[in-house]
């Protein structure tokens, strides 16, 4: 099977992007699965249901959160009903919404998508590793391809989780910095794994934001409220997965990384 992972969509320019290159992507390879990172896709801070039906109409099957999950209020009404929505299954027990989904496609294979954050340099949420542990005691033998989006900060927590699931799930893929990383690889016991697929929004920005404000920021250390960054050039970052359904082992993981000229 192919399944694309798409990095974090960012705000409008980012949903542009994506819509745009999943018609031609799609129309070239076709996926079994697409999966994006959602949690930036409202101007940049959270996502909403109508944001939500948006990502789903362009061809996007599953999305996941992060650090962002709860910043737009309406999320609420829909993170308990939408079964497609995932956000870290290490918010506390407490916390609407779901960890991990599985997904149904073509032949009644079944994929396991879960949503893990970092705590490094986050906010403090539980334990990603004993969380991911739990999942994985949980979910049905059958499920032979186990997807993880890893949002998270630090480098060294995400290359842990890649050594710690090695050989028990299928990929590992990180979210969060905005910035694509080139050491996508198979680990040693099988899992694929790369520290950031990247971002799919504002090219000529610092994350997606103005780059003026976040460089006014750091010479003066004075508050600044950010920006994004509304035209221009756009990039689509992500990843392309050929999967074994026998196995469920990652046969080869290929970077996407394009940039298009939004009108």
């Amino acid at each position: 099977m192919n399944i694309l992972m798409i990095g974090d969509i960012v705000g409008r320019l980012g949903r542009d992007a994506a819509r745009e290159k999943l018609r031609s992507l799609l129309g070239q390879t076709p996926a079994d699965l697409v999966i994006a990172n959602g949690e930036n896709a409202a101007g940049g801070r959270g996502l909403t249901a109508k944001i939500a039906q948006e990502l789903y109409q362009m061809g996007i099957d599953v999305i996941t959160l992060g650090n962002h999950t709860w910043d737009q209020r309406d999320i609420l009404h829909i993170i308990d009903s939408d079964p497609c929505l995932i956000r870290p299954a290490n918010y506390p027990s407490a916390a609407p919404g779901k960890g991990y989904v599985i997904y149904e496609i073509r032949n009644r294979r079944q994929v396991a998508v879960v949503n893990l954050m970092g705590r490094a340099f986050m906010a403090a949420v539980d334990c990603p590793f004993t969380a991911a542990e739990r999942i994985l005691q949980e979910l049905p033998r059958e499920v032979k391809v186990i997807l993880v989006d890893f949002h998270a900060e630090a480098t060294s927590e995400k290359l842990a989780m890649g050594w710690f699931l090695d050989g028990r799930v299928s990929a590992v893929f990180g979210t969060h910095t905005h910035v694509q990383t080139a050491d996508e690889r198979i680990l040693p016991k099988g899992t694929a794994y790369i520290t950031d697929v990247g971002m799919t929004g504002p090219r000529d920005s610092v994350l997606g934001v103005q780059p003026g404000i976040v460089v006014t920021r750091f010479l003066t250390q004075m508050p600044a409220r950010f920006e994004l960054v509304k035209d221009g050039d756009s990039q689509f970052n992500g990843i392309w997965m050929r999967i074994s359904d026998d196995t469920g082992q990652v046969l080869e993981i290929t970077r996407v990384n394009e940039s298009n000229k939004i009108l």
